[in-house]
């Protein structure tokens, strides 16, 4: 039986947040394999401490704290100063307050491993545990998703894609291993430090809840998900409205567009008219995804792998896609899913809407492919070779 120390930057609900997600879901199936799991989380919405309940059982300590900003002075310190980069003091690091509780777990308990999940906010606590075998999941490469925003003209991520680029060069190379969910992710993290070992687990579906449907669908509705407080979400759900609909519905008039999830902006809820709907919150975005004729994901920026990508394919939804929407997921264009540039999304979007067969197919592909490569189940399975690994690796 393994005893992990999992150190998170946030909390593994509400599971509308990707980043949360795959903590509930990978602490739900260690905690069946028999996994004894203790939790340190970071938190930054006043609801989160009410919320522990949903996530108790998988645990045997859970412990939130609240996330302070980071000083900028800080900051600046790491950048120049490579001594500053790993501090060995509770008040030298991003947040005390978390670094002593990180002690006092690691002097109370006995643990196989060290679990951290984010970049800035954690990397920090590597000293306490320097000894032990440790891993660390960013997601995804911070760089890489900045990087992106850049090429669509966002001047402000212009400026800070220097400063990580320089923290992604040094914060993860004491940890044994660095997970990401994408090749992408993983081959900037090799352009910035080519000595890193890093490994690829990508993030899984639910396949009890996300049941195929491969009939009964609209007869011409185009989807799209989101928390439309992420700025990629936002730029994807313009480029809907104002360039991929009018296209579309000019070959295509019965076309409608449904806009789902948090957070609508609102420019975004002054859209709705009768072709166009913004649902706000859903309790459950499968039911959209079981009618929708086509799921269009036209996202330019952005890192990592796409949770609601996964979903539409697990659910049989047809889906036409860029090729930053797929990062991650081994579709084959044509087969699986739609790969198509920006300013091809409305053609392929109607070649789908006049083809049934082709619909079918995708439809058929998409599930096996979620149902043979993405399930949690899986995911869990990849880290649990990778913590043997480590630990072996370490004692050897």
């Amino acid at each position: 039986m393994k005893k992990i120390l999992l150190i998170s930057r946030c909390p593994p609900v509400p599971l509308h947040l990707g980043d949360r997600l795959i903590i509930w879901h990978l602490a739900r199936e260690l905690s069946r394999r028999g996994y004894t799991i203790d939790l340190l989380a970071l938190y930054d919405r006043a609801d989160d401490p009410t919320l522990q309940d949903r996530y108790a059982a998988f645990f045997r300590h859970v412990e939130l704290i609240p996330e302070a900003p980071r000083a900028p002075l800080k900051l600046l310190r790491r950048l120049i100063d490579p001594a500053a980069r790993f501090t060995r003091r509770a008040e030298a690091s991003f947040c005390p307050p978390l670094w002593r509780s990180a002690a006092s777990y690691l002097a109370r308990f006995d643990y196989d491993l060290v679990h951290c999940f984010g970049a800035v906010s954690v990397y920090d606590l590597q000293p306490l545990f320097a000894h032990m075998p440790s891993v660390i999941t960013p997601y995804e490469s911070h760089t890489l998703y900045l990087q992106s925003a850049a090429r669509q003209g966002d001047l402000q991520a212009r400026l800070r894609q220097p400063i990580a680029r320089r923290f992604e060069g040094f914060m993860f190379s004491p940890y044994d291993r660095t997970v990401v969910i994408s090749e992408a992710d993983r081959a900037m993290l090799l352009s910035l430090q080519p000595a890193l070992r890093v490994d690829v687990i990508p993030n899984g579906i639910e396949l009890e809840r996300f049941q195929a449907r491969h009939s009964g669908r609209d007869e011409a509705t185009l989807l799209f998900v989101g928390n439309y407080d992420y700025a990629p979400n936002q730029d994807a759900a313009r480029l809907l409205v104002e360039r991929i609909l009018p296209e579309v519905r000019a070959a295509s008039p019965a076309a409608k567009l449904q806009l789902v999830g948090v957070n609508p902006t609102e420019w975004m809820r002054a859209l709705a008219e009768d072709h166009i709907e913004v649902t706000g919150p859903a309790p459950d975005v499968a039911p959209y995804l079981a009618r929708a004729t086509v799921f269009v994901c036209p996202l330019r920026i952005g890192a990592g792998l796409k949770n609601k990508v996964l979903e539409a394919l697990a659910m049989g939804t047809p889906v036409v896609a860029t090729p930053l929407s797929m990062d991650g997921i081994h579709a084959r264009n044509g087969e699986s899913a739609i790969v198509a540039p920006v300013d091809a999304i409305a053609q392929e979007t109607l070649r789908l809407l006049k083809d049934e067969a082709l619909r079918k197919r995708l439809s058929l592909n998409g599930r096996e492919l979620i149902e043979t490569q993405y399930s949690w189940e899986k995911t869990a399975t990849s880290y649990e070779t990778l913590y043997d690994e480590i630990c072996r690796l370490r004692l050897s």
